[in-house]
């Protein structure tokens, strides 16, 4: 039996500071990860590749933006000139295409560039001339609704400390064809809460951070397959704990808005689906009720795999995880 869900700490129902309101941040409202999808080594891999329904499906549920991680490394060729293989990229195209023409806001990323991670310096160059095409295929898309996210999580020896060297010559190369477009940067560990603390941006009004926030990590993550050692099944969400901690991780970003003028927004959130979907649907309500003083962008991971939303085999949206989101559960229940 779950837990009664708790109530949030007095701090999170003060009134939202001067600073958050003013603060400036991408427009990015209920979003959806496109997981599992592009990223992945081949993107049929489960059976399903994207196309044009699941995007319409998505903006009739009532999300606004779509985070579409893309594998580039794998898909591009690793000495110079880092040409990326004309096919992939037209598919890449063609499903930002589908997402625009679906009234939703993209956010483009380049995922699992795992060179860059074990050798920042000796593959900058490398994202650097994965970025130049990229932003060169899409520099006629419009900008309010289009943004580029240079590389997803940085970790293992991508740190804060040499971050802002690495991404240099890729965010050079992307306001070469795109000058003003948004541009988004998350800092290391994964981008959890805690690396916006060190976390330098460039001097650029059109870059904005980002975090991925998937605490605490033994009720997201238990039972995940790619996770050594998994964490054990059976936790349940909802102690005090969990209650200060969320109300800690929002004053953290009260903090970090006051201080910096920025606003980020979450890139990822979820549970896996091995927990029962009443857990799941606790703690994105949890998460996105404690956020939401702060008019937080926040992007599920994800639509239809290993945190899904969407059960594509019954065709239906999981109940309860829209509304947890803020979304209406009456629209486009099932099909």
């Amino acid at each position: 039996m779950l837990r009664i869900p708790f109530l949030l700490s007095a701090a999170l129902l003060l009134a939202v500071p001067a600073a958050a309101e003013e603060a400036k941040g991408l427009p990015v409202g209920a979003c959806i990860n496109m997981g599992n999808s592009l990223e992945t080594m081949v993107e049929s891999q489960d059976g399903k590749r994207i196309d044009a329904a699941d995007f319409a499906r998505i903006r009739a549920a009532g999300f606004t933006t779509v985070r579409i991680p893309v594998r580039w490394m794998h898909r591009s060729r690793e000495t110079a000139p880092h040409t990326i293989d004309p096919a992939f990229l037209d598919r890449v195209e063609a499903v930002v295409d589908q997402a625009l023409a679906a009234d939703l806001n993209v956010i483009l990323n380049s995922h699992h560039f795992d060179a860059l991670d074990k050798d920042p310096a000796a593959t900058a160059p490398w994202l650097a001339a994965v970025w130049k095409q990229v932003a060169a295929r899409f520099a006629a898309r419009p900008e309010a609704r289009l943004w580029f996210e240079i590389s997803n999580e940085p970790h293992d020896k991508l740190t804060n400390a040499n971050l802002l060297a690495t991404l240099a010559p890729a965010l050079a190369a992307i306001r070469a064809t795109n000058p003003t477009r948004a541009v988004v940067i998350g800092g290391e560990n994964w981008s959890g809460i805690d690396s916006l603390v060190t976390l330098d941006l460039p001097d650029d009004p059109n870059v904005y951070p980002t975090f991925h926030y998937y605490e605490p990590f033994d009720f997201t993550h238990q039972g995940a397959t790619w996770v050594d050692p998994s964490p054990p099944l059976g936790r349940l969400y909802g102690t005090q704990a969990d209650a200060d901690r969320l109300a800690a991780d929002v004053e953290k970003i009260r903090r970090y808005i006051a201080r910096t003028g920025r606003k980020p927004f979450i890139g990822e959130t979820g549970a896996y689906e091995a927990i029962p979907l009443a857990g799941r649907v606790q703690y994105h309500r949890a998460v996105h009720d404690a956020f939401a003083p702060l008019d937080l962008g926040i992007c599920a991971w994800a639509y239809t795999n290993t945190f899904p939303f969407w059960d594509r085999k019954a065709r239906q949206w999981l109940p309860g995880l829209r509304a947890a989101f803020g979304l209406p559960e009456n629209e486009g229940a099932s099909e």
